[in-house]
């Protein structure tokens, strides 16, 4: 197995220069290609589920941090204040989403019937991690966060968080992947200063948790003093290549933001209640979850968010007409597609093996009289002449069903 950050460098997904700095990856087309269909796919997901999306701005007065208690609990992991001496209130770089997305709660007065009030983002945040343990795209600065904010009465979290649990196993399976372990992060002992929030609260929150895991069918284990500061989680662990295990995604019940913003709706009663705030994500940080899939699937992603999909390649000059209307026929088809004509044939073979692309449509001149394509698949198969819409509409189908499956055997 190949470490991600060898396997990023040779298929061209990821490069880091020193010139912008450790823990800063810039994403190259192949993967952001890659990214970009499963920002997609998330989004969509989380539309279905009843998210709204939002926008919000990377920094915030520091203020907001000082309220919400990162800047009491979290200071060491986030970047110094910005803006010149004309600035009435410094700036800070956000650590987390969270406050903006209390702001976007507290927007308007709300009711009862608007709850469960799902929020969701796919926005930056970043840390202030020490040089010597950045590394790859698991440990970065600058991190692409999948986030979101439920704001419901306590009644309704246990549902809350079993329908996040279910998301999670199955977008993780359309990725290609399963968790390899949760786990129940609690408090660790109650040293002053530690935590945020009442004994009692941390308590229900926790057996919120451990009732919706129980109930789920979802085997855990739990580890005292891994909580964040404002409540417990649950952990969605995966493994990497060398067995190291890391926290992909989490699940948080949170008492504590809610009552620092004033946050409030009005009941069935007519009267002000506080919402609980359940912190939310699927697939954590784009970075560490490319890190992950691109070890769990050696740069072999599945069809559907593949950095290119179909290389087309023409045999001679002759045959270059009818690549090109394949490819343009594929891309109008929403595939990812291009041409390969420069090189001998078996080079070129090669490359697109090396790349790791599902299909290589070979076009010699009989394929290009008959208007035919001969796929050869990524997992050595080779496909009988086909009519080239015929192949296309192939591949687009594994792509809609999101198949593990190069073509059926």
């Amino acid at each position: 197995m190949i470490d991600h950050r060898k396997l990023g460098r040779e298929l061209e997904l990821f490069h880091t220069d020193p010139l912008i700095g450790a823990g800063l990856p810039i994403w190259l087309p192949a993967g952001a290609a890659a990214r970009h269909e499963i920002e997609r796919f998330i989004r969509e997901e989380e539309r279905l589920a009843g998210y709204q999306h939002v926008y919000s701005p990377p920094v915030a007065k520091q203020e907001m941090y000082a309220r919400s208690g990162h800047l009491e609990k979290f200071a060491d992991d986030m970047f110094g204040p910005m803006g010149g001496d004309d600035e009435p209130e410094p700036l800070v770089l956000r650590p987390s989403l969270c406050p903006h997305h209390a702001m976007v709660f507290r927007a308007r007065g709300r009711s009862y019937r608007e709850l469960p009030l799902r929020i969701a983002e796919l926005g930056g945040m970043y840390r202030s991690e020490r040089s010597g343990v950045l590394g790859g795209l698991t440990r970065v600065r600058a991190i692409w966060l999948n986030d979101a904010h439920i704001f419901c009465a306590e009644d309704q979290v246990a549902a809350e968080v079993a329908g996040i649990l279910a998301m999670v196993g199955q977008a993780h399976r359309a990725l290609g992947f399963a968790a390899d372990g949760f786990r129940l992060s609690k408090r660790g002992d109650l040293v002053e200063g530690k935590y945020l929030g009442e004994a009692d609260r941390w308590d229900r929150a926790e057996g919120l948790l451990r009732s919706a895991l129980v109930d789920s069918g979802v085997a855990f284990e739990e580890a005292a003093g891994e909580g964040a500061f404002y409540g417990p989680k649950i952990d969605i662990q995966v493994r990497d290549v060398a067995g190291r295990e890391f926290t992909l995604a989490t699940i948080q019940v949170d008492f504590v933001q809610p009552e620092r913003f004033d946050l409030s709706y009005t009941d069935r009663g007519g009267a002000k209640a506080r919402p609980v705030m359940v912190h939310r994500s699927i697939v954590g940080g784009l970075e560490r979850l490319f890190a992950h899939l691109i070890e769990v699937h050696q740069g072999a992603f599945p069809v559907w968010y593949a950095p290119v999909q179909l290389v087309a390649v023409p045999i001679g000059d002759d045959q270059r007409e009818a690549a090109q209307r394949l490819v343009g026929d594929a891309m109008r088809r929403g595939l990812r597609a291009e041409v390969s004509a420069d090189g001998s044939l078996g080079a070129r073979v090669s490359e697109a093996r090396h790349r790791r692309v599902p299909y290589v449509a070979v076009i010699g001149p009989r394929e290009a009289e008959a208007g035919e394509v001969s796929l050869r698949l990524r997992d050595g198969r080779q496909l009988p002449a086909m009519p080239a819409a015929a192949a296309i509409g192939l591949i687009s189908s594994i792509v809609e069903e999101r198949s593990s499956e190069l073509a059926p055997r």
